[in-house]
């Protein structure tokens, strides 16, 4: 959380689409942003969304996925890689100051919710520490957006500089 996976996101489809590379973004908790009854959880009627997003993409001809998420586990990681089948899956970590990101997270949540939504940065920082599921980190720290995107797509090798 505040890391900049949503605005990277967004910056790294543009750079693609300006390359003509097809591709499609997807922001994976907007496709879970629901309040479910307690028999339907919300992570499983997410991924089924993901599910017929991505074969609708497949449809198309996209072959490639920007998909913004923070996946605590592995076992997420696993049950992500069988709703979009992919070939090869890419993992980038984006980092920042803990400061930095609470401050995002904080101007960027200013409802109800806030101030556990600011809490939650440290904890789910700590778990993505412990999880260790990038092949990769980008700091998203006092630089250009377009410079963050750019560094994850060559890291990704889905382009070059």
């Amino acid at each position: 959380m505040g890391a900049g996976k949503s605005a990277v996101l967004a910056e790294a489809s543009d750079i693609l689409a300006r390359r003509h590379i097809i591709h499609a973004a997807i922001d994976l908790d907007a496709l879970g942003l629901a309040y479910l009854p307690s028999r339907a959880g919300n992570d499983s009627v997410m991924y089924g969304n993901l599910q017929s997003v991505s074969k609708n993409y497949a449809v198309a001809g996209v072959k490639r996925l920007l998909v913004a998420r923070a996946m605590e586990d592995r076992a997420e990681l696993e049950s992500f890689r069988g709703f979009v089948s992919p070939a090869n899956t890419v993992v980038c970590r984006l980092t920042a100051s803990l400061a930095t990101m609470q401050q995002r997270v904080m101007t960027r949540e200013p409802g109800l919710a806030q101030r556990e939504y600011v809490a939650r940065v440290s904890k789910l920082n700590v778990i993505l520490d412990q999880a260790r599921l990038e092949n990769f980190i980008v700091l998203n720290e006092n630089r250009a957006l377009n410079e963050v995107a750019n560094e994850m797509l060559v890291k990704a090798g889905w382009i070059s500089i």
